[in-house]
Order: structure tokens, then C-alpha cells, then sequence
């Protein structure tokens, strides 16, 4: 048994002793020897499946990505002779470190010993850094190592394996060793002392990687750690999903003003200020390469992926992307024309092509996001003008032009959008490019531009000129079993088709609109036939639709007209996650009479829905207890509820209100203007019995706002503060030499 101690698993190394050279010898040039992955190289292979697998091609068709073949075979030879020789490890060794794993896992030693034996095991990898951390086995317990040692001990690791850091980013498992090490220097930034060792680390290791960056920028693993490595030093959460090229829904949400929020990404800080310096350096030696350099990391997949990291970390920082931007499209910068950025001709022909690859439209997307106004109006004028259309039907593209019309600045830009692609909106939607369509009409609402127009090109695109407007809205609800069928004059209803999911965002849009606007829409939704209405509830994106229709300001009449459609479902609607939510919409919608009818028939369904998760909240909210015990009171508060709160909005109500025009108004209000309640309105209502969630919210009606108020003077604070102080000179953000990067003469 190993024992126990401050002295156990003391380093075998004697400081006498000369240390193992690290780096090895170069493979020959007759060596079939290589440490990467099938598959992990930059370039593809020839038939491959993987990503973007259909770049061949491309290539035969004069692509974008033909041109940079000759790069990529350079930087494959570079990269053939800079591999290292991984020495095998010693059975010692290996007996020691694995000893070491099982006193661990048996839980054998308190935390001093555990710093420790930590310390001693590190300091038994210099010098052998690269074959410890790259072993499969070993390199699970360096893991443990580093996110147990101390701070001096975990920084003395770093600096030691700085000179082979980027070999050991780059390999399967020593990637992990590197994320770890990353990871436990985020843990000693709560102590202010430890910033300058951090720092001093991060430089050492910085200092590496900008001396060859490609390879690093361009390796499956390497580019995941830099990416990490970047986080750290700008201050933010190294696993933040925005920063990983992961698109989730809120993203889209977004995109489509499904969810009130800035344009700029929103990043997980710490509490830490990052390390400024390091960045500016770290950026600055990944960008300082040659043009033709620069053009293979655009269509690269793991370095374009890189380059959209150090975008978004740079939001709303528009002097800096004035400078990385230029670099990234391999134009010129504000700094040498001094005219302001400008794009050459032949420069915006060279990204027009591009942009069908599919890593560059990403990096292309996330350009436009985080994009100053100056650069995003060249972009639009030089680049993209009389293109949208040919760019919305191309696979990829069509990406970017989605991203394009989201960040429209203005109306005259808005009407450019329009004049190109409101005429193509069936040709759009017939080729399956519905998020463009739905793009623009987020747009305008967003802009306040051609919201009439939208809606009836919209309705043309589906509807012919001699066609029935009531199909609108089933057309859009299936649109591809619409546009799928071979003759669209005699499609009918699709019973038991799965709901398109974008028609069914494009009409949560259309909903948002005024109801003058959207007639021809609300009357197809209400006219659909009873079991069309039904299946759309329980599909989870046509709930959406009905909830969207219930939230607008369309006439009281009409949503009960639908909500009547419902009723003998509501309890089979309450059972599913989705329509739950649609039975506490229609709730709120209908007057007493239909009321009393879903709690029925929710009562009916208590004991199943109490099973789900949904189900408690639901019936707490709607007081379906209350209505079983005494239906007479439920009914009463419920009509009293009702008239107290249209006599109080028929006093204070706002013209401007957002709430829905001659509907009943439910108590969970987004207004912050409409949660102000006089004194005795809330405590009339106070003294009726409700249910304790509605209580818990009238009497912290107020609290968001105020919190607010605080928030809005406190800001005021900030900015005269900041009024009042000297202007000092600002020092360029990208520093070092950068004159080699628009030579063609490659890096190798």
C-alpha cells in the first residue's frame, strides 16, 4: 500500500540530473509515422463526407476554395516537418502516475496532502511535458493534477511546457490537459494577487503560438483550445454556446424579434478585467499573415471558427473590429487609406464567391452582427447590393443574407431589401428559403417599413390572385406539403402532417402586426375547420401560431370564435408541455362562461396532469382546486377580477398600450408602464381569495420597475462621471508588426 504523508510520492527527479530532451527528433522525409487523426487534417480528403464534403465540387467548378489549393499543400508540407516524435514513457513512470490515480480515487488523502502530492507529481513532468500530457491514460490524472495543485505550481507547468503547448493543443488527449490548465487558472483570478503570475504564464505560452499560428488555428483540437485561451483573456465565460459556434434558439428568437433583446450577443463575464494586453497581442499574431494566408483561414472549418470567436468577443468595441475586420476580408483598414474603410471591387467579387462555403458564411454572419455602422453600409452597398436574391437561394448563403436583413439599419435600407426580394417571395419559399422571407418581415417590424406591403406580398406568395384568401394560413402552417405538391390548386389540408416549423414563426410574426394590417389572416385562422384547429394545437409550433394570435390585438370576437373550436380538448391539450401553455392563453383570452368550461374539463384531467411536469403550475394558476371546492366563488372572483380590471384600464388605460384591444387583461402584463397599479385598486383585489402565485405577483408588482428606475439613474450617474474626466490618448488595439499581411509570400 502506498503510503499517506507529506512526503509520499516525492519527485523522482534528482536536480543533478540532466532533463530528457523534449523535442526529439524531426521525422524523415521517408517516415509514414504521423500522430493525426485520418480525417483531422486541413484539407479534406478526395469523396470525403465530412464537413462541407461537397467542396470538391466546388473547386472543379472554379469555387472560392480552388484557389487556395496551393496553400493548403504548403501548409501540409510545413506541417509534415514540424511534427514532434512522441518517446514512449517508461513503465516507472507510468507505475507512478498511476499509483497516484488510485490513491485519488480511493479518497486516501485530505486536501494539504493532496496539494502535495500534486506539486511533486507536476514537478515530475519537466521536461517530458509533451509525452506525459499526450498519453491516453497519463494524461487523465495530469487532469486531476492541475485542477488540485497551487497556483505557483500550475503556472510553473505552463511555463515549462510553453515551447510544446501548441503540440499539445493539438493532440487528442493532450487538448484536454491544455483545457484543464486553462481552466484552473480561471479558478485563482478571484485573488488579486495571482494576476501577474497568470498573466506572466499566458504571455509565455502566447509568445509560441503567434510564431506559427496556422497550424494551431487549423487542427480540430488546437483551435478549441485557442478559442478557450482567447475567453481567458478577454474575461469571459470559457463555455459560453455563443462562443462555440453553437446556434440555439434563443439566436434565432433573436434574429426573428421573437424575444426582446439587443442586436450585440450578450457574454457570460467574469468578475475578473481579463488580460487586455495579452489579447491585443494574441490577436495581433493570429492575424498578421499574408493574404493568401488569410484566405485559406476564411474557408478553413476550424479556423473560421476561431476568427468568429475574436469577432464576438469584440462586440461593441468598434475601434478594434475597424482594425480586425479589414484583416479578416483582406481589405483595406481605416488607418492606411485614411478615408474610412473601403472595399475594393475586385475585393467584394472575391467574397461574393466565397461566401457559398460553408465555413466562411459563418464567419461572414458573425461579421454582419458585430459589424460597426460604417463597415456594415459598405458591406451592404459594396458587396451585397443587387446579389440578395442569388445569395438567398444558395445553400449557405442564404445564411448570411438572413443575417444581412436582421441587422438593417435604417429604412432606406430596408427599402433595398424589399425592392430585390419582396417580388421573389414565392420563388423564396418554393426553393425553401423561408427564413429569408421570414428575415425581412421581422425587419419591418422592427423598423416600422413596409409592414403592409410585407403582409400582402406574403399572402400573394401563397395565395394566386384568383385564390380564396382563407388558405393563407393552413398554406403557411404545412408549407412544404403545400409547395411538395405537384399541382398547389388542388392541395388540401395534410391531416397528420408535422407542422413547418419557419411558416409557423413567419405567422407568430404576422401576429404582431396591427390587426388592420393582418385581416385577410385572422380570418383564415379563424375560419379553419375544428379538427384543423385542433391538430394545430397540439402541434408544438402551431400552438405557437394560436398563442400568438390570442396575444394580439385582434378583436375579442374573433379570438373566442377560436377558442370555442377548442372546447371538448382543452383537458387531452394540458397534458402535452406545448399545450399547456395554449390552455392558459385561451384562458385568458375568454370571458367567464368559457372559463368555467376549460376548468371542467381540467378538472376532469387532474389526477393525469398532476403526473406531468406542467401540470401543478397550471392548475395553481388557474385555480382549478378553488373551482372544485366552491365553483359558485371561483365564478364570482373570476367575474369580479374581470370587472375590476377593465374599469382600472378604461381609467388609466394608454392609447399606446400594447395589451390586445377588447380582451380581458390578464395579470401577467410586459408592460412596465401597466404593472403600476393605484393603491386601493390592488387592495380590492388583495382581499379576494387567489391562488398564492398571483398573490406572490401583485404584491411584487413593483419591484422589476423600480429595480429599473434605480438602474436608469444610476447609469445617468456613470455617464456625467465619465463626461467629467480628460479624454486621453487611446494606443491601437492590434499591435506589433503587421506589414506581412498583404504579401503573397506565405508564412512557412
Amino acid at each position: 500500500m502506498v503510503s499517506v504523508g507529506s512526503k509520499s510520492f516525492p519527485s523522482r527527479r534528482h536536480k543533478s540530473s540532466e532533463e530528457d530532451s523534449l523535442m526529439g527528433e524531426r521525422e524523415k522525409s521517408g517516415n509514414n509515422h504521423t500522430s493525426r487523426k485520418k480525417g483531422m487534417c486541413r484539407k479534406a480528403q478526395k469523396g470525403s463526407r465530412g464537413f462541407d464534403g461537397d467542396s470538391n465540387k466546388r473547386n472543379q467548378s472554379g469555387g472560392a476554395a480552388a484557389n487556395v489549393n496551393p496553400v493548403s499543400k504548403k501548409q501540409s508540407e510545413y506541417e509534415h516537418q514540424n511534427q514532434i516524435v512522441r518517446k514512449e514513457i517508461d513503465p516507472e513512470t507510468s507505475k507512478y502516475f498511476s499509483e497516484i490515480a488510485n490513491l485519488f480515487d480511493n479518497n486516501e488523502v485530505d486536501l494539504e496532502e493532496r496539494s502535495v502530492i500534486c506539486g511533486n507529481a507536476l514537478e515530475e513532468t519537466r521536461g517530458r511535458e509533451y509525452e506525459i500530457a499526450t498519453d491516453y491514460i497519463i494524461s487523465h490524472v495530469l487532469q486531476t493534477l492541475l485542477e488540485g495543485c497551487e497556483l505557483d505550481q500550475l503556472c510553473s507547468f505552463v511555463r515549462n511546457s510553453a515551447t510544446v503547448f501548441p503540440a499539445i493543443a493539438m493532440d487528442r488527449s493532450g487538448s484536454h490537459v491544455a483545457e484543464s490548465a486553462l481552466k484552473s487558472l480561471t479558478t485563482h483570478l478571484e485573488n488579486p494577487d495571482a494576476y501577474s503570475v497568470i498573466e506572466e504564464a499566458l504571455n509565455s505560452i502566447c509568445k509560441v503560438i503567434v510564431d506559427n499560428p496556422l497550424d494551431m488555428m487549423c487542427n480540430c483540437y488546437g483551435s478549441h483550445v485557442l478559442r478557450r485561451l482567447l475567453c481567458l483573456c478577454k474575461g469571459v465565460s470559457l463555455d459560453s454556446p455563443e462562443l462555440h459556434g453553437a446556434k440555439s434558439s434563443k439566436a434565432l428568437a433573436k434574429r426573428l424579434n421573437l424575444k426582446t433583446s439587443q442586436l450585440e450577443p450578450q457574454l457570460d463575464e467574469y468578475p475578473h478585467q481579463g488580460f487586455p494586453d495579452v489579447l491585443s497581442y494574441l490577436l495581433s499574431g493570429l492575424l498578421n499573415c499574408s493574404r493568401e494566408d488569410m484566405k485559406y483561414l476564411q474557408v478553413d472549418q476550424y479556423s473560421s471558427l476561431v476568427l468568429q470567436t475574436a469577432l464576438r468577443l469584440m462586440v461593441k468595441q468598434d475601434d478594434e473590429l475597424l482594425q480586425i475586420i479589414p484583416l479578416v476580408l483582406r481589405c483595406n483598414s481605416t488607418a492606411e487609406s485614411g478615408a474610412g474603410f473601403h472595399i475594393e471591387t475586385d475585393v467584394a467579387k472575391e467574397i461574393l464567391e466565397s461566401m457559398k462555403d460553408n465555413s466562411f458564411s459563418h464567419l461572414v454572419e458573425v461579421i454582419l452582427e458585430v459589424a460597426p455602422e460604417s463597415l456594415y453600409n459598405e458591406l451592404f452597398n459594396k458587396v451585397f447590393k443587387n446579389s440578395l436574391f442569388d445569395l438567398s437561394l444558395d445553400r449557405c448563403a442564404n445564411f448570411v443574407i438572413q443575417s444581412l436583413i436582421s441587422h438593417a439599419r435604417d429604412q432606406e435600407q430596408m427599402g433595398l431589401i424589399w425592392e430585390e426580394l419582396a417580388p421573389r417571395f414565392k420563388d423564396l419559399l418554393e426553393q425553401g428559403k423561408s427564413g429569408v422571407v421570414a428575415s425581412l418581415i421581422a425587419v419591418s417590424q422592427r423598423l416600422q417599413s413596409h409592414e403592409h406591403k410585407c403582409c400582402e406580398a406574403l399572402a400573394g406568395a401563397v395565395c394566386s390572385t384568383n385564390e380564396s384568401r382563407m388558405f393563407i394560413v393552413p398554406r403557411l402552417l404545412l408549407l412544404d406539403n403545400y409547395f411538395g405538391c405537384r399541382d398547389t390548386s388542388t392541395w388540401e389540408w395534410a391531416s397528420g402532417a408535422r407542422m413547418h416549423v419557419m411558416g409557423c414563426l413567419i405567422l407568430q410574426e404576422i401576429f404582431k402586426f396591427s390587426s388592420d394590417l393582418i385581416q385577410p389572416y385572422i380570418t383564415s385562422l379563424t375560419s379553419m375547420k375544428a379538427e384543423q384547429t385542433i391538430e394545430t394545437a397540439k402541434d408544438s409550433s402551431g400552438a405557437r401560431v394560436i398563442e400568438a394570435f390570442l396575444a394580439s390585438n385582434a378583436a375579442t370576437k374573433q379570438k373566442r370564435k377560436l377558442i370555442n373550436k377548442l372546447r371538448g380538448h382543452f383537458g387531452e391539450l394540458s397534458l402535452h408541455t406545448s399545450g399547456s401553455f395554449t390552455v392558459e392563453k385561451c384562458f385568458d383570452a375568454c370571458n367567464v362562461s368559457l372559463r368555467e368550461a376549460i376548468a371542467a374539463e381540467l378538472l376532469d384531467v387532474k389526477a393525469d396532469l398532476l403526473k406531468t411536469k406542467q401540470g401543478p403550475f397550471l392548475l395553481r394558476k388557474l385555480d382549478i382546486d378553488g373551482y372544485a371546492w366552491r365553483p359558485d366563488q371561483w365564478k364570482s372572483r373570476q367575474e369580479a377580477k374581470q370587472s375590476t380590471y377593465k374599469e382600472f384600464f378604461s381609467a388609466f388605460g394608454s392609447s399606446k398600450s400594447n395589451f390586445p384591444k377588447n380582451t380581458f387583461v390578464s395579470d401577467e402584463t410586459e408592460d412596465p408602464s401597466q404593472e403600476i397599479e393605484p393603491k386601493n385598486t390592488s387592495k380590492e383585489i388583495d382581499h379576494r381569495p387567489t391562488s398564492g402565485v398571483k398573490r406572490h405577483r401583485e404584491e411584487h408588482a413593483r419591484e422589476p420597475f423600480a429595480g429599473e428606475k434605480r438602474a436608469k439613474q444610476k447609469n445617468i450617474k456613470t455617464t456625467e462621471a465619465t463626461d467629467n474626466k480628460p479624454a486621453s490618448k487611446k494606443r491601437p488595439f492590434l499591435s506589433g508588426e503587421m506589414k506581412n499581411r498583404h504579401s503573397n509570400k506565405l508564412r512557412i
